[in-house]
């Protein structure tokens, strides 16, 4: 069997250069070249998953279709590649020390003392190789999360210098992705910084094999040789990562940058064959050559941060992108919204997406949206939160159960239409306890969700507690509004759609997860089909 090749990609100068993204496209690179390519990332804060951390402090929480809760980056990954990813793909330095803290509990390490070298590191290089030794890849992109020289990082950096040095020559490279600031008062680009973080990776140990300079301006090939001069790489490997229109961009830039070719060469790996990217570039061009417009509006509560919700942001690009049309996502707050002010807010609006969530603030604006929504024949999807307000709502507001809530919300609610599942109710631990991952579901025969997906049986991935309350089933289903998509094994609501209107469409599960370039998501694609028609 071949040898698997590992590609370490570590960051300078500062975070949110994009490491995730220039990952996900080398591997696109790759791929299309024909060589089996994964990803996976390594994060070093101590939370043992995101699944517990606020949307403001890392962006949303990816679920996969295992029910790991992970970083958004394996979202790139998915939507760039698309393959799907699972829990080997994302590791946290919490989930490190978790992992030899209970070796050593149950006596593993027969009365060593235990430490960061060798035992985290060795635990670290483990997960590193866990992918690799399936058999199934033939190139391991690894992702260190965080900037070279932060505290934190420092056992994955010790861990891929020793990993370099096991696998040995050509088997293992290093991808720094670094900052080339423009200074406007000079009016330069400066080549400090990377020289700095350079050399920082070098005092671990490691030498860069390959830099990625992400830039505003284009890098002169006086500036290339001098980096190549003061870092110790070839001028061939210095990559120019210049700023895209959209991140679908960074593949096609990355190819022309030779960025593939220069790793491969690294590795000892033959081209191949020059990428086969068609496909991705007929989405690039009818995403940029768009003969529609409409406005839709996002309505949720973390709002101020674009990486909340980024798998929907990244879904309705794919969904434009189906259907010829640009979507200008309008970002509204549902703490802010009432019955006074909703006309107002949703003006102008073709669309209504009610977006996740959890915790009561701003659920009564949500019920308000879903209500002028459902009144006024806008069409309208909730997700997950956005699905049980759109059962609240109705229940409210046609069935006449004026209290009507989720326990959620109002744990003594006399009407509870939704409620939390029986094993749920003695759990105390918030982490990694929701119906979380992939789940089966049945979609009724002549429902709009059937038309929609053109199957029976489907399979989507959940990350909620609360479930639509069976008990009020019969009676919203005979005041109109349908339970069209229910789980098999355990009988639960997944699907609610309403057919006295154009489009309105509830999911408790998160179809955004699943949407990618090559297969943008059904229910994302309909609902902005049905967005254009109720503009004209």
């Amino acid at each position: 069997m071949n040898q698997t090749k590992y590609i370490f990609v570590t960051g300078g100068v500062t975070s949110s250069l994009g490491k995730g993204i220039i990952a996900a496209s080398l591997a696109k690179l790759l791929q299309a070249r024909g060589y089996r390519t994964t990803i996976q990332k390594f994060d070093p804060y101590i939370n043992v998953d995101p699944g517990t951390l606020n949307p403001y402090e890392h962006g949303e929480c990816y679920v996969t279709d295992d029910g790991a809760e992970t970083d958004l980056d394996l979202g790139h990954y998915e939507r760039f590649l698309n393959v799907p990813t699972s829990q080997a793909n994302n590791v946290t330095t919490g989930r490190v020390y978790l992992s030899v803290i209970e070796k050593e509990r149950r006596g593993e390490f027969l009365g060593k003392t235990v430490q960061v070298v060798p035992h985290i590191t060795n635990e670290i290089k483990e997960r590193m190789q866990q992918l690799g030794r399936s058999g199934d890849y033939d190139i391991v992109i690894t992702e260190i999360g965080g900037t070279v020289g932060d505290i934190e990082s420092l056992p994955y950096i010790e861990s891929v210098r020793q990993l370099i040095y096991e696998l040995g020559e050509n088997n293992g490279i290093v991808i720094h992705l670094t900052l080339v600031p423009y200074l406007a008062a000079a009016g330069e680009l400066k080549t400090k910084p990377t020289q700095h973080s350079v050399k920082t990776l070098m005092e671990s140990g490691i030498k860069a094999d390959i830099l990625v300079c992400r830039t505003e301006h284009e890098l002169s090939t006086e500036l290339r040789q001098k980096l190549a001069l003061f870092c110790n790489v070839k001028s061939e490997a210095v990559i120019q990562s210049i700023d895209a229109s959209t991140i679908y961009d960074v593949p096609n830039l990355m190819l022309e940058e030779g960025l593939d070719r220069v790793a491969l060469k690294k590795l000892d790996l033959s081209e191949k064959n020059s990428p086969d990217l068609k496909q991705w570039n007929d989405f690039l061009y009818r995403l940029k050559n768009p003969k529609h417009t409409v406005n839709i509006g996002l309505v949720g509560k973390y709002v101020e941060l674009q990486d909340s919700y980024k798998s929907i942001l990244e879904a309705f690009i794919h969904a434009g992108s189906a259907n010829e049309t640009k979507i200008n996502v309008v970002s509204i707050h549902s703490e802010y919204i009432d019955k006074d002010n909703v006309a107002d807010k949703l003006k102008g609006l073709d669309g209504l997406l009610v977006a996740p969530g959890f915790g009561e603030r701003g659920i009564e604006g949500k019920i308000e949206t879903v209500r002028y929504a459902r009144e006024n024949n806008l069409p309208f999807m909730g997700i997950c939160l956005g699905m049980q307000m759109a059962v609240i709502e109705y229940s409210r507001n046609v069935l006449g159960l004026k209290d009507a809530n989720s326990t959620e919300m109002n744990a003594s609610t006399a009407n509870p239409v939704i409620n939390i599942m029986e094993e749920q109710k003695t759990i105390t631990q918030k982490g990694g306890t929701m119906r979380l991952g992939s789940w089966k579901c049945t979609l009724e025969e002549g429902s709009l969700a059937r038309k929609i997906y053109g199957a029976a049986q489907i399979q989507e991935r959940h990350r909620h507690r609360y479930e639509f309350n069976g008990k009020y089933r019969e009676a919203l289903e005979s005041a109109g509004l349908k339970a069209s998509g229910v789980n098999p094994d355990t009988g639960l609501v997944e699907v609610i759609e309403l057919e006295s209107h154009p489009f309105f469409i509830g999911v408790q599960y998160h179809p955004e997860y699943k949407s990618t370039v090559a297969n943008p998501h059904p229910l994302f694609v309909h609902f902005v089909k049905a967005a254009v028609a109720a503009k004209r």
